[in-house]
């Protein structure tokens, strides 16, 4: 792996997330198009031509080319557009896209698709990150990327139509791929990649991801670092974006949904992560995952 430790290994590979393709084909003429308000995130292959990304609060709109990708983490006021003036584009209308032509010398061919990204660890590891990431073709850094991007573009000129399965797990993998080079590269990360590079609290977190049962009172947490507990907790929020509770219990949830998936039974998986009895195991998995841990069990057996 490229990124910086093990640590920051571990939680990109404790990363769920699904992608969902929500368009494949091509726009041509005058034309903008856009998620926002959808409240996902979103992903955007260029595969033929080029068009402008418009992010509000940018003076300057980005160009992308043809083979280039553009990641949107959060529910960004953004558009695609045909123009690169931003008053242009506002004023453009929303068009029906066409099926993709391999052999248009006009218009722009996009793979567009949804991120959706588990609630508890993988939310908190996400928030640490960009509000949107851009690949570009010409990257040097990324051709294990640029490997995939081919494999898309293959998949995009298949005929009759490409395999929408196919593109949503190439483009998983891909956004897989460019995070790991984001990290590697992006040393003022904050959220958990922030912690998990900070000596102090790498220790902690280590020790909170090996011993979820343990208790793990604040004190016994800031006695990890060497800091006060006041200083502690200030610290760690100024790292994290969130508190040492809330951090604690996304690793919990993580580690339960392990055990649940591996057949554990919920009063074993209760117990392994700090839980004194069944019911408030249930209470906290419940509000954390949004289903009782019995009913997630059963999910997933046979998996």
């Amino acid at each position: 792996m490229i990124s910086s430790s093990p640590l920051v290994d571990w939680l990109l590979e404790s990363l769920e997330l699904d992608a969902s393709l929500f368009h494949v084909g091509r726009y041509c003429g005058g034309w903008h198009a856009s998620t926002h308000g959808l409240s996902r995130a979103s992903f955007h292959l260029i595969v033929q031509g080029h068009c402008w990304l418009h992010i509000e609060g940018q003076e300057q709109a980005q160009r992308l080319n043809a083979g280039d990708v553009v990641f949107l983490l959060r529910d960004l006021d953004y558009r695609l557009s045909s123009a690169e003036a931003q008053g242009a584009a506002r004023e453009l209308p929303r068009m029906a896209m066409q099926a993709l032509d391999a052999g248009a010398e006009d218009g722009v061919g996009l793979v567009c698709g949804f991120f959706h990204f588990s609630s508890g660890l993988s939310s908190l590891i996400i928030d640490g990150l960009p509000d949107w990431i851009v690949l570009r073709a010409g990257d040097p850094s990324l051709s294990a990327a640029r490997a995939l991007f081919e494999l898309i573009l293959e998949e995009c000129q298949r005929t009759p139509a490409p395999s929408s399965a196919l593109l949503e797990r190439l483009s998983h993998l891909l956004f897989l791929y460019v995070l790991r080079q984001q990290v590697a590269d992006n040393q003022g990360l904050g959220g958990l990649v922030a912690l998990a590079r900070h000596p102090a609290f790498a220790a902690l977190l280590e020790q909170l991801i090996e011993h979820p049962e343990q208790p793990w009172p604040l004190e016994s947490m800031a006695a990890c670092t060497g800091l006060s507990r006041s200083a502690f907790f200030k610290r760690f929020n100024e790292l994290a974006g969130q508190s040492p509770g809330q951090v604690l219990l996304a690793l919990r949830m993580r580690h339960a949904c392990q055990l649940l998936k591996a057949n554990h039974t919920v009063e074993q998986v209760g117990a392994a992560v700090g839980y004194q009895s069944v019911a408030a195991f249930t209470r906290a998995f419940a509000k954390a995952v949004g289903v009782q841990p019995g009913a997630y069990r059963r999910q997933h057996e046979g998996r």
